[in-house]
């Protein structure tokens, strides 16, 4: 199905995005180092009977490059907000990985807006400060070696436990999407199950981080059964 280009603007930001079909709305946010045609699959399948819309992260695929300090959460978040006040609120907030954490803390800041949470391969993030150090080393090693836009890892940084600290407050129902073979997540998974009120985790067999590329029709299918069974 062919997708329409919508045009949103976060003060002097310019996020590229696309929507396509007609139905229960639903924001699809990409992981970091991700474009949104990683969605292209998925999407085209969901949109026989939902309206979905997929965006690119600040620095990302089509969207403006700001220069270094403007990657913060913060301005993940405002993006979302805008990407949100053009496509429709309150929508269901589909995100794999960096994408679903940022839903994750948007619903904690913005619950009247989010309907109900899809997180693919997400982690709610760490408490102790040795394992975000390790993480965000990993990821601005991992931005030099991949050429991407100085100062973009900030996307992926943690600089505190604000997420995992507040999981409880979020109430929305919950779908997890896991690879079998993405040992990380699946671990994440399971704090997730203890604080959110997660309707169903399914684990694709034999499938890894980008579980929503190489196994997009079950994704598509669990979404749509999951978006099919909320009151």
């Amino acid at each position: 199905m062919s997708a329409t280009p919508l045009k949103i603007v976060n003060g002097d930001v310019r996020l590229a995005a696309d929507t396509r079909g007609k139905g229960p709305n639903l924001v699809f946010t990409t992981g970091w180092a991700n474009e949104r045609s990683v969605w292209n699959q998925a999407a085209d399948d969901l949109a026989s009977d939902h309206r979905i819309t997929t965006w690119d992260l600040r620095g990302h695929g089509d969207s403006d490059v700001p220069p270094p300090g403007f990657y913060k959460r913060s301005h993940a978040l405002e993006d979302l907000a805008a990407v949100l006040n053009t496509s429709g609120k309150p929508a269901i907030l589909v995100g794999h990985s960096l994408g679903g954490y940022l839903s994750l803390a948007y619903a904690l800041d913005r619950p009247e807006e989010v309907n109900a949470l899809v997180l693919i391969a997400t982690g709610p993030g760490f408490r102790k400060l040795e394992s975000r150090q390790e993480w965000n080393d990993t990821f601005t090693a991992a931005a030099v070696k991949l050429g991407l836009p100085e100062g973009v890892e900030g996307l992926s940084l943690h600089t505190d436990s604000m997420v995992i600290d507040r999981l409880s407050e979020i109430t929305v129902p919950v779908l997890i999407i896991i690879g079998e073979k993405d040992r990380r997540f699946i671990a994440a998974a399971e704090v997730f199950e203890r604080y959110l009120d997660v309707h169903k985790t399914v684990v694709v067999d034999e499938a890894g981080h980008m579980v929503h590329t190489k196994e997009a029709k079950i994704v598509a299918t669990t979404i749509r059964s999951f978006v099919a069974n909320l009151n």
